[in-house]
């Protein structure tokens, strides 16, 4: 069950990080609380949005290797915070460390996909600094803000509410396992797109906010900690992108393993309540956006998924913490998975 009362490894390592640091009497969210920092510009009703990211392990391990590619993803991943508590984008800071070996046509490539990822993301960059070493390091620092009306945050959401995708989920979990476990397998395609947009229009009516950057079922754990809720999905082929389904099926793998991480499709999940659905549905229309009804909260802090004629319970706890328990190893992280799949518990109702 989910309603474990130690925290999970991710939570409990950063808790220990920075337990010991002062906080401004500005800031809006609680460590944990949100995608992005939230502070109050004093005088005024609007709040700043802040985050950092890098994508340092996904260079090491293997899972991103191409310079655009790469490039892209510095921008994606910071811009899907601000996106998750609806801030309407202002710029981006840059941190590059460039090998010196790098050949012209890669870094050619590196600044394309930042480029074309800020074009995309409406973030223009800022600037930042530049370093050499003797390995690639990318990172960078978005800036959003929000004029008006609350912070969208991971906290809210309620046992009536009902659970929303900004798009269908797992293929960046497909891209994953195709990319760290069967390297001779063709991944699927996958280039996320910014969700900016979309979060601004979620904020007007979403109770709680998150993007499944390390997958759907760890945001879905996180979400269910923080608000005391539980959620009950959907068949995992109506929420599943049709390439994640196909990819798990030809691999042989549970479909639901392409929502387990610990890599995610940066799409957003949220809560809406039954009064505000309906405007929240036409206001996404007017957008071209057809956002994507996968489940709903419930009162207890568990998650199931209808998979194989019934509803499955499945050990989110567990499920989140088991790519650190096998040390980052993505094939003892399948082993896992494996072995907890055997644990599924089946329900009587979704």
């Amino acid at each position: 069950m989910n309603a474990a009362t130690t925290l999970p490894r991710e939570v409990a390592l950063l808790e220990r990080l920075a337990g010991g640091f002062g906080r401004s009497s500005l800031q809006y969210n609680q460590r944990h609380e949100s995608d992005a920092e939230l502070i109050r510009l004093p005088g005024t009703t609007s709040v700043l949005a802040l985050t950092t990211d890098a994508i340092s392990e996904e260079i090491e391990s293997g899972l991103y290797t191409d310079p655009y590619f790469i490039g892209w993803m510095t921008v994606l991943v910071n811009a899907s915070d601000l996106a998750a508590v609806g801030a309407a984008p202002i710029g981006i800071l840059l941190s590059q460390t460039l090998p010196s070996s790098m050949a012209d046509r890669e870094l050619e490539a590196l600044q394309r996909g930042v480029r074309d990822a800020c074009s995309a993301c409406g973030l223009p960059v800022l600037g930042g600094d530049t370093n050499f070493g003797t390995r690639l390091h990318m990172g960078a620092c978005a800036v959003g803000l929000i004029e008006n009306g609350r912070p969208l945050t991971r906290r809210g959401a309620t046992a009536a509410d009902r659970l929303f995708a900004s798009g269908p989920l797992g293929l960046g979990g497909a891209f994953a396992f195709a990319r760290l476990i069967q390297p001779d397998t063709a991944p699927p395609a996958f280039q996320p797109a910014s969700r900016l947009v979309e979060g601004q229009v979620v904020r007007r009516y979403a109770t709680c906010c998150m993007d499944t950057s390390d997958g759907v079922l760890a945001t879905l754990d996180e979400l269910s900690r923080l608000n005391g809720v539980g959620f009950a999905l959907h068949a995992v082929e109506e929420i599943l992108h049709p390439a994640a389904f196909a990819a798990a099926r030809a691999a042989g793998l549970p479909p639901w393993f392409m929502l387990a991480g610990p890599h995610g499709e940066f799409e957003l999940l949220f809560t809406v309540p039954e009064q505000a659905v309906a405007a929240f549905r036409a206001e996404a229309r007017g957008l071209g956006w057809e956002p994507q009804e996968i489940g709903a909260a419930r009162p207890q802090p568990e998650i199931s998924i209808w998979m194989n004629g019934c509803s499955a319970r499945l050990d989110t706890r567990a499920i989140r913490d088991a790519y650190a328990d096998a040390g980052g190893d993505a094939r003892a992280y399948l082993a896992r998975l494996l072995r907890l799949n055997e644990t599924v518990t089946l329900c009587d109702s979704p």
